[in-house]
């Protein structure tokens, strides 16, 4: 593998060095029971983690953004006509019309635009996305509480973390280890309709608001203490029950019951 450069340190890009490692994230972001008809990958690197990728799709599409790496991924999958290396920044990408989906080593200083780049295109089926393992465990709900973007995006998209990557398995290594994160689009959206969607949103931001101290009381600004009570109970959920400490089926519950 090529030595990282200055430049790979300022776009904050910690290549993957460990084969195990890559070829165990190609296993979950192409398992073998059903392959995308086109995969695009973050960040494709020196190619640690695109030639597990292509070996298991049908149609690649690796990005890089760095210039000097470009020539080496192109010669090393130039036989590999289903390969096409894109000179360029994945985040100005056009999302595909057809279904796919997305894979890669994140660059940990722009995770949260390329999670939010994947939540808003109509054609992701699901990402699997090497991210840092804080990152991944706060959005997955691995440290037992939530956060605004997975509860909102919750009825579209799952949340799930899908194992840990140690920071020995990149060079240069980061400072803290990775995690797999996967969000996977469901297949029937868990609330259908314009206005179920804008009262979900109206009621998970209120919620988050953080006006009144309490979940519980920031609720009661827009429904009675009378329904907030009544939906509190149907949900399971103490009154003194901390936002973050809702999962979002409870979060469900409560839209079912104070949108009745």
């Amino acid at each position: 593998m090529a030595r990282p450069t200055q430049r790979a340190r300022t776009l904050s890009q910690n290549f993957l060095a460990d084969r195990a490692t890559a070829e165990r994230v190609a296993r979950l972001a192409v398992p073998d029971r059903g392959r995308p008809p086109l995969l695009l990958e973050v960040g494709a690197g020196n190619g640690a983690l695109t030639e597990p990728l292509a070996r298991r799709s049908r149609e690649l599409h690796a990005y890089e953004i760095d210039p000097r790496l470009v020539p080496g991924l192109r010669a090393r999958f130039a036989r590999s006509p289903h390969v096409h290396v894109v000179a360029g920044d994945f985040l100005t990408a056009r999302p595909p019309r057809t279904p796919f989906a997305v894979a890669g080593n994140v660059p940990f200083s722009r995770t949260a635009d390329i999670v939010d780049w994947c939540l808003t295109a109509p054609g992701l089926t699901d990402a699997t996305l090497l991210t840092q393992l804080e990152y991944a465990r706060k959005r997955t709900g691995d440290y037992g509480r939530w956060t605004l973007l997975t509860v909102l995006t919750w009825p579209r998209h799952e949340w799930r973390l899908v194992g840990r990557v140690g920071r020995s398995r990149f060079c240069p290594a980061p400072r803290v280890d990775a995690g797999i994160l996967r969000i996977e689009r469901r297949p029937t959206a868990l609330l259908t309709g314009a206005a179920a969607r804008r009262d979900w949103a109206d009621l998970v931001e209120l919620g988050f608001s953080g006006v009144g101290g309490s979940l519980h009381a920031s609720l009661r600004r827009a429904h009675s203490r009378r329904r907030v009570d009544a939906a509190f109970r149907a949900a399971r959920l103490d009154p003194g029950v901390l936002v973050g400490e809702v999962a979002p089926d409870r979060w469900l519950r409560l839209h079912e019951e104070l949108t009745a």
